[in-house]
C-alpha cells in the first residue's frame, strides 16, 4: 500500500503545484477574458484578432466579444467589471469617458499613424468641399453613426447651427452607414456622412473630407491617437492577455487590410485566421506572442 500511496501523494502535489502556477499566469478558469467593443470596423478588427491569438496561440479556452450599443455603454461595462478590456479608444475625445472610472490606458497607441475624423461626402459632388457647401450638396440629410460618438453630438450642437445648415442629422450604425455609403456610392447619388481614417472605406471608396473653416467641430475632428483601455488590475490577473494587447501595432495599411478580410468571411474569425495565414502578417504579429508568453511564463 505505500508504494500507491505515495504515488497518489506525488501526483496530488503536482497538480496541486501545476494549479497554482497556471494561476499566477492568468489562467484562472482555464484562462478567459471578456472584451467590450463596438461595431466599428476597426474595433471589430482588432478585438477579433486578439481574441483568434489568445485562443490559438495562447491557449486560452475563451475570450467573449460583448458587443455594446453605444460608446458610453462600453464604458460602463469596463468600468463596472463586467469586461476586461476595450481596444479603441480614441485620445483625446475620449477622455470623458475615462476619466469616469479606474480604468487604465494603454502607454503606446495601438495605431501607428495619424487618424482622421469629420463630415465626407464621395469626390462625384462636384463643388461640395466645405461645410458650408452643403447647402447646395442636392441632399439634406448627414447619415450618421452611433448617437454616443463625439462628433455626432457636435454636428447637432455646434456644426449645424453654426453654418445654418439646412441639413438634419440622422442617427444610424455604423454597418447601416455604410450600407447606405455603398448603395449610392454605386448610383453616384448625393451622400453626406460621417468618415474616419483607419478604416477600410478609405480604400474602398473615393471621398473627401469636408473644412470645417469656422472650426465648429473644434478639436473633435484633430487627429487622434488610438488606445486600448483596460480595467485596473487585468497586468495581474491575466498578464499574457494584458502584454498582448499592449503589443498590438497595426498600420493603416494593415488594418484596412484585416478588415477586409474579415469582410469577405462568413465570420469575422475567419476572416481573421485567413488574414493571419499571410507570412507578412504572421510575422507582423510574432513580437505580439512572444511578449505574452514571456508575461505569462513571469
Amino acid at each position: 500500500m505505500r508504494g500507491p500511496l505515495l504515488t497518489l501523494l506525488k501526483t496530488s502535489l503536482l497538480l496541486l503545484v501545476a494549479g497554482i502556477l497556471a494561476a499566477g499566469c492568468g489562467f484562472d478558469d482555464g484562462g478567459r477574458l471578456t472584451l467590450g467593443y463596438l461595431g466599428w470596423d476597426e474595433n471589430v478588427a482588432n478585438s477579433n484578432l486578439t481574441k483568434v491569438i489568445l485562443e490559438d496561440d495562447l491557449g486560452y479556452d475563451h475570450v467573449e466579444l460583448k458587443l455594446a450599443d453605444d460608446v458610453g455603454p462600453v464604458y460602463d461595462d469596463l468600468i463596472a467589471g463586467n469586461t476586461d478590456a476595450f481596444l479603441d479608444a480614441w485620445m483625446p475625445n475620449h477622455k470623458q469617458f475615462v476619466n469616469r472610472g479606474k480604468i487604465e490606458v494603454s502607454k503606446e497607441p495601438w495605431y501607428v499613424g495619424k487618424t482622421r475624423y469629420g463630415i465626407a461626402v464621395p469626390k462625384y459632388m462636384k463643388g461640395v468641399r466645405s461645410i458650408p457647401d452643403l447647402n447646395h450638396s442636392g441632399t439634406d440629410m448627414i447619415t450618421g453613426i452611433e448617437p454616443g460618438a463625439v462628433l455626432m453630438k457636435r454636428i447637432e450642437t455646434d456644426v449645424v447651427p453654426e453654418y445654418h445648415l439646412h441639413s438634419y442629422l440622422v442617427e444610424a450604425t455604423t454597418p447601416a452607414m455604410l450600407t447606405e455609403l455603398k448603395q449610392s456610392y454605386s448610383m453616384k447619388e448625393p451622400f453626406v456622412f460621417l468618415a474616419w481614417s483607419p478604416h477600410w472605406m478609405n480604400q474602398e471608396y473615393d471621398f473627401r473630407y469636408l473644412s470645417d473653416p469656422k472650426n465648429a467641430m473644434g478639436s473633435v475632428d484633430d487627429p487622434q491617437t488610438l488606445h486600448s483601455v483596460t480595467r485596473k488590475g487585468l497586468a495581474e490577473d491575466e498578464p499574457a492577455a494584458y502584454a498582448l494587447i499592449n503589443a498590438m501595432r497595426l498600420d493603416e495599411d494593415q488594418v484596412g487590410s484585416l478588415e477586409l478580410a474579415i469582410n469577405e468571411a462568413d465570420d469575422p474569425e475567419t476572416g481573421v485566421r485567413r488574414w493571419l495565414q499571410e507570412r507578412k502578417n504572421r510575422e507582423l504579429v510574432r513580437p505580439w506572442i512572444e511578449a505574452a508568453k514571456n508575461a505569462q511564463e513571469g
